[in-house]
């Protein structure tokens, strides 16, 4: 059976309407709720059916982050995960993290832990980057799943059906492998108050990215962060040939 590694990461809860610093170097994040991003719980969801169906033998829990990111953690080990590991990174570390940084992280705690298979969310919802999955694939020199809609188990293969601009696409990839979990995946479940009691006493080990000799120096330096434009009212035409002019002068409807 699969030795799992999902990695969850702590975000800014999706219904918090963001806010840019003053400054426009990031959003405002003090005292604002966070939650586990939406497609790693879809990620750790499909985790614990695998365990379920016998495919897997642990599921460990990954977040990278400042102490708050235990909750993030707790909340995989609630809906299912065996133990976690909190990757410590705070403060100015933390607001230069990037999905190079992360990659690394998870391909060591991959190699460490002897995962047969690591899986991700295909995006944060809060910097939108898409490249996590995909660079931990090349730093393992494994293969990639990615935008999996569906995974079928086989005797040393996965049968992945992944969402492309042109439908769905069908492959086989051989174990070890990096999935990367999109929204049809499946739908996660709810942590149940017992679950959430027991996720207490589950084992979270800390560790920081000199643990596991991985530089987290910034590689690329973010210039400016600012809301996007205000829209535009639109306008109500009277007909299609008024329309079509107003779409060929280039004016906003």
């Amino acid at each position: 059976m699969a030795r799992v590694l999902v990695g969850v990461k702590r975000v800014i809860d999706y219904a918090v309407k963001i806010r840019v610093k003053p400054d426009k170097s990031g959003v405002v994040t003090d005292g604002v709720k966070h939650a586990m991003n939406p497609f790693d719980e879809i990620a750790i969801e499909e985790a614990v059916r695998m365990k379920e169906k016998k495919l897997a033998s642990e599921i460990i829990a990954v977040s990278c982050g400042p102490p708050q990111a235990q909750e993030t953690i707790r909340t995989a080990l609630a809906m299912g995960a065996d133990r976690g590991i909190h990757v410590e990174v705070a403060g100015a570390e933390y607001d230069t993290l990037q999905p190079i940084h992360v990659s690394k992280i998870l391909a060591k705690l991959a190699q460490d832990e002897k995962a047969d298979i690591v899986i991700v969310g295909k995006q944060a919802i809060d910097d939108d980057a898409n490249q996590t999955a995909q660079m931990t694939a090349a730093v393992l020199d494994w293969p990639a799943g990615t935008f999996c809609s569906k995974v079928e188990h086989g005797s040393g293969e996965l049968t992945i059906t992944r969402e492309v601009d042109g439908g769905l696409e069908v492959i086989k990839v051989k174990t070890p492998a990096v999935l990367s979990a999109d929204l049809r995946l499946n739908e996660p479940r709810y942590a149940t108050l017992p679950n959430i009691m027991k996720a207490k006493k589950k084992p979270i080990k800390k560790v920081s990215p000199k643990d596991l000799g991985v530089d987290t120096a910034p590689r690329i330096d973010i210039i400016s962060v600012e809301d996007p434009p205000v829209r535009q009212a639109g306008s109500i035409l009277p007909d299609v040939d008024a329309l079509v002019a107003k779409l060929k002068e280039g004016g906003h409807i």
